[in-house]
């Protein structure tokens, strides 16, 4: 059997069932070579309405499930995942560009995240309070009831089920909306998975679409949560229009992450470590090493070696190819990437590795000579470019790192004593001593500070308890309190 191989999604979303969405169809495209792969169906607002209603009607039998029975669904999701693994990773090849190694990264992830998922609803739900009443006082988890998970191209299997597995796990139902380029492995991926693991009709409805109906699963009434990983710009708009309605948003957004090679680090190491930051699909990951701040008693070294291995890696189709780097995910982005790049250079950097364009694809790209005014340093590239700048002290390199909007990931490579007093220092969600910026687990808590985000309110599960639930205060007396009126 396999989760995908079936023409029942062509052209369809699922809204209770695959069924085409009023928005019409959208083509599924390789970005390597721009074949066709297949076709999806959109949504309009009329099915995002029709699929909140009946969400929130499967929602309420559903956080009335056995806690056992859920548990079951998300063990039952993992296996699969790991079952049809290969067809998994195709998809994440073909459709989003993915190298094998990160494709496989992802479904190892979504596995993961499935069963730690599957641990949620026998999780303590509640305490004991203190008081001064005669009555008991307890506060209890219950679910937050319709929850919009909205996500991106770079990474669609594991944005999407980081967020969809909790919030089903903990009793709540789910309105997906996929980026339309990867709707399949970040969406119909998901609903397939589901839908053998035996969830029940209604709690995962895909919706993919553009803006319009990223608008309609903010503002539909029975939504009540909101995960969004994106752009900050994106991002912005998804916060005011969910405060606008009084709903929770949890926003996971963008980087320019530093890693900080101390002195007296192995400069061959480092530059491993910077390439697999900076390099990894494409540089298209919200955590991917965009400023790589180097003591200058190293600089021009490890500018040197980095390049090395920025030459070294193979560019080319992923689906064809044991390569490193694959395509742009599309040729807006690579006019994105390319017009930075191009801005830096005229702004007094050099290429000293790569630095134009062969479409589909950008080759890993170093610069140097550049300053902290360059937009190359400045601006999230999201694409492989390590932009390389000295430093002449620990004060210096501590407030160039924190010179940024941003606050999502920071790496620290060399002596781990210097390296402990610069991560009490910094602003980040995430710092990494001795390894780069890239790292996610299941089990962790995920999020960044100032525009890269609101915190930790992915992963882990204090933090999924808390991103997908709701508090409520409950007390109970032994007979019916007694009042003067």
């Amino acid at each position: 059997m396999t989760l995908l191989g079936e023409t029942v999604w062509q052209d369809r979303i699922y809204r209770d069932g695959w069924i085409p969405g009023t928005g019409g169809t959208r083509a599924v495209t390789e970005p390597a070579t721009g074949e066709r792969l297949g076709g999806i169906g959109l949504a309009g607002a009329d099915d995002v309405a029709l699929a909140a209603s009946r969400a929130a009607e499967a929602q309420r039998a559903w956080a009335a499930t056995a806690p056992s029975a859920r548990a079951a669904v998300l063990r039952k999701a993992a296996e699969l995942c790991t079952a049809h693994r290969a067809e998994l990773e195709d998809w994440l090849i073909r459709e989003a560009g993915s190298v094998l190694a990160k494709a496989a990264l992802e479904t190892d992830m979504a596995a993961g995240i499935c069963f730690e998922a599957a641990a949620l609803p026998t999780h303590p739900g509640g305490e004991v309070l203190s008081t001064e009443a005669p009555h008991w006082s307890f506060a209890r988890r219950l679910p937050a009831g319709v929850v919009s998970v909205i996500a991106p191209f770079n990474f669609p299997l594991i944005l999407a089920i980081r967020s969809v597995a909790p919030a089903l796990a903990l009793g709540n139902a789910v309105l997906l909306k996929p980026d339309p380029r990867t709707a399949v492995s970040g969406g119909v991926t998901l609903v397939r998975v589901f839908e053998e693991a035996g969830l029940p009709p209604g709690l995962l409805q895909l919706l993919p679409g553009e803006a319009e109906v990223g608008a309609a699963v903010i503002e539909a009434p029975e939504v009540s949560v909101v995960s969004f990983t994106g752009s900050t710009s994106a991002g912005r708009k998804v916060g005011a229009a969910a405060a606008g309605a009084l709903k929770r948003v949890h926003l996971e957004l963008g980087g320019n992450n530093a890693l900080v090679v101390l002195p007296g680090a192995d400069v061959a190491a480092a530059a491993a470590a910077g390439a697999f930051g900076s390099f990894l699909h494409q540089g298209q990951i919200c955590m991917t090493t965009g400023r790589h701040l180097v003591h200058e008693s190293q600089l021009d070294d490890y500018v040197a070696a980095l390049a090395t291995k920025a030459r070294a890696l193979p560019v080319g189709n992923p689906a064809r190819a044991d390569v490193a780097i694959g395509p742009i995910i599309d040729d807006t982005q690579l006019a994105h990437v390319d017009r930075l790049v191009s801005r830096g250079i005229a702004a007094g950097a050099t290429a000293v590795a790569g630095g134009k364009p062969d479409p589909p694809y950008f080759p890993p790209t170093v610069l140097s000579g550049l300053d902290e005014t360059n937009p190359a340093w400045r601006e999230e590239i999201f694409g492989p470019v390590a932009p390389v700048l000295g430093y002449r002290d620990l004060d210096e390199a501590v407030r160039i790192v924190n010179d940024t909007e941003y606050g999502l990931s920071v790496g620290i490579l060399g002596d781990v004593g210097v390296a402990m007093t610069l991560a009490d220092r910094v602003h980040s969600g995430k710092v990494h001593i001795n390894d780069q910026t890239v790292a996610d687990e299941p089990t962790v808590p995920f999020g960044g500070l100032k525009e890269s985000g609101n915190g930790a309110r992915f992963g882990g599960a204090q933090a999924n308890i808390e991103a997908f639930t709701e508090t409520q205060w409950l007390t109970v007396r032994p007979e019916i309190a007694e009042y003067p009126f």
